[in-house]
């Protein structure tokens, strides 16, 4: 694959991709979700995606051929990532606020982190220490709210975005050491084109009611268009591209962005409630994130994008 030329422009439009828009699918995920059923919704989503990628691959003149044992490694890593843990926190948005989730999930990497140790026991650096410690704090913090807590599914809502953490984690580090398609593009369209297939699938057992894109709201339908083209086919590419451009730390930022911008609009678009225990909640945690995130725990980052680190990276 040719390398990649660094290009001012294009680094500034991918780091507000991921910054902002990665942000804001939790919103335009709540939207959707009001009117459509999770997995249905979901299972649109990346299937048109998916197909979406492969036609642009075509055109790109990108080979789509892999092998028996890539197919089966992008199956898996689809149904870990999307199926699962992108599928299931749709469904989770039913019963908790857009920027209450986000938040959650911010402790995604002190759940690769622990989860590393526990697997492969990996140690974990001191400053990583420090960083579990203000990781669990923040949860405790943010997942103790009376406020919230008290809401019909709240809990159901919390569980369930753990174990797709836990999901997504494992995903991260199945990734770092699968056979996986060397081009990423075509990497993502068939982990999304088969993820997608399997949303229906489950969509289709579980008996939710499929609804005619005929009958959607101008929002729903607007919301799934920004799904299925920013937060899905722009954002992946920009991601991706911002890992072979820039260091991983600096792409990993946009774990500190995504929730603030999710609050912020959950708050202004959907009338969601910020308590002031959630944002001291938010600080904690997310400070937590910074420490795990040290240079010196740039391996941990690699796993978690899915991405094997540079020597040059490293050092």
């Amino acid at each position: 694959m040719v390398k990649m030329q660094r290009n001012t422009v294009l680094v500034v439009l991918s780091f507000f991709a991921i910054y902002f828009i990665w942000g804001s699918t939790y919103l335009w995920n709540k939207i959707a979700v009001t009117e459509l059923p999770a997995f249905m919704l979901a299972g649109i989503r990346f299937v048109t995606a998916g197909s979406l990628i492969f036609i642009i691959s075509k055109i790109l003149g990108f080979s789509l051929k892999i092998t028996k044992q890539q197919f089966k490694n992008t199956i898996l890593a689809g149904f870990l990532f999307l199926t699962f843990g992108n599928g299931v926190v749709v469904w989770a948005l039913k019963f908790v606020d857009s920027g209450f989730a986000a938040l959650e999930v911010s402790a995604q990497p002190l759940v690769v982190l622990l989860m590393m140790r526990i697997l492969q026991g990996k140690k974990i650096q001191p400053m990583s220490v420090i960083g579990v410690i203000f990781g669990i704090t923040g949860i405790f913090l943010l997942v103790s709210q009376k406020e919230i807590i008290a809401q019909e599914g709240a809990i159901l809502g919390m569980v369930l975005i753990f174990i797709c953490m836990l999901s997504w984690s494992y995903g991260s580090l199945f990734v770092g050491k699968a056979d996986l398609p060397k081009n990423f593009f075509v990497n993502t369209g068939y982990q999304m084109l088969t993820s997608g297939i399997s949303l229906l699938i489950i969509s289709a057992l579980f008996g939710e009611e499929w609804i005619s894109p005929a009958y959607w709201s101008t929002p729903v339908i607007t919301s799934m268009l920004l799904l299925i083209i920013f937060g899905s086919i722009l954002t992946f590419t920009a991601f991706n591209y911002l890992l072979r451009i820039v260091s991983p730390e600096k792409v990993a930022t946009s774990t500190y962005v995504n929730p603030i911008v999710a609050m912020t609009l959950g708050w202004y678009f959907l009338n969601e409630n910020i308590t002031l225990q959630s944002v001291i909640a938010s600080t904690i945690l997310l400070t937590g994130v910074y420490f795990i995130n040290t240079k010196k725990s740039l391996t941990i980052l690699s796993r978690f994008s899915g991405k094997r680190i540079p020597k040059k990276a490293e050092e």
